[in-house]
C-alpha cells in the first residue's frame, strides 16, 4: 500500500474528507459530522451481543463473525502493532500452541489496526497458519472499545464469543507467551461448566 493510500485511510478514520487540488500540492481537510460520532465507545460487556465484523485476513480471505454463528466459538485477540516484541510473542503463541485448540469448536484470530499488507508480512514472518485480521479504519476496534482515539493502537484485549454470538469472556490481562493456551483452557472450563 502506498503512503498516499495509508494517508487516505488514516484521514477516513478521523472522519475527514481529503481533497487533492489539481496541482497535486494542496490538501484540504474537512472535518465532517462523522468525526463527532467517532468518539470511543463503551466497550461491550460479557453477555452483550458481539459487534459483527467483516475484515480481511492475512491469508487473502474475508471473515465475518456471522459466518460462524451456531457452530463455533470465535476468539478475537486484539494486539497493538505488528512486528513489536509483545505482539510478536502473542501471535507466535497462537501459532506454536495451536494444539491447545484441538477438538474444540473454535476459530481464532489475532487482530490489529495495521494495514492488511503489513499483517500479511507479519503472518509470513511468523509462519502462522491462522488468519490475522486487519482493521485499519478502526471501525471494528471502536465497536469493541479497544481504541481510545481514531488513530490509536488497539489495546491488548481478547474477546471470546459464543456460537450464539454473545460475548462470554473478555481478557484484559493477556500474558502474551501463554495466551493461546490460556484461551483454550478458558473455553474448555466454560464448556465443562455448561455441561454440568
Amino acid at each position: 500500500m502506498t503512503w498516499l493510500q495509508r494517508l487516505y485511510f488514516s484521514l477516513r478514520a478521523l472522519g475527514c474528507v481529503a481533497v487533492l487540488a489539481p496541482a497535486g500540492m494542496v490538501w484540504m481537510l474537512v472535518f465532517g459530522s462523522a468525526a463527532a460520532g467517532q468518539e470511543p465507545k463503551t466497550p461491550p460487556a460479557v453477555g452483550d451481543p458481539a459487534p459483527d465484523f467483516e475484515l480481511p485476513g492475512s491469508d487473502g480471505n474475508t471473515y465475518k463473525l456471522s459466518q460462524f454463528r451456531g457452530s463455533k466459538f470465535v476468539v478475537l485477540a486484539w494486539y497493538p502493532k505488528a512486528f513489536t516484541p509483545g505482539c510478536t510473542r502473542e501471535c507466535r503463541s497462537f501459532a506454536e500452541q495451536a494444539d491447545a485448540f484441538k477438538d474444540l469448536p473454535v476459530v481464532y484470530f489475532t487482530i490489529s489496526v495495521d494495514f492488511p499488507d503489513e499483517n500479511r508480512r507479519f503472518a509470513e514472518s511468523l509462519g502462522v497458519k491462522y488468519p490475522i485480521l486487519s482493521d485499519p479504519e478502526r471501525s471494528v476496534a471502536r465497536a469493541y472499545g479497544v481504541v481510545d482515539s481514531p488513530l490509536g493502537f488497539a489495546k491488548r484485549w481478547t474477546f471470546i464469543i459464543s456460537p450464539e454470538g454473545k460475548i462470554v469472556h473478555i481478557d484484559k490481562a493477556v500474558k502474551p507467551d501463554t495466551h493461546a493456551k490460556d484461551v483454550a483452557n478458558w473455553i474448555r472450563d466454560f464448556l465443562a461448566g455448561s455441561k454440568s
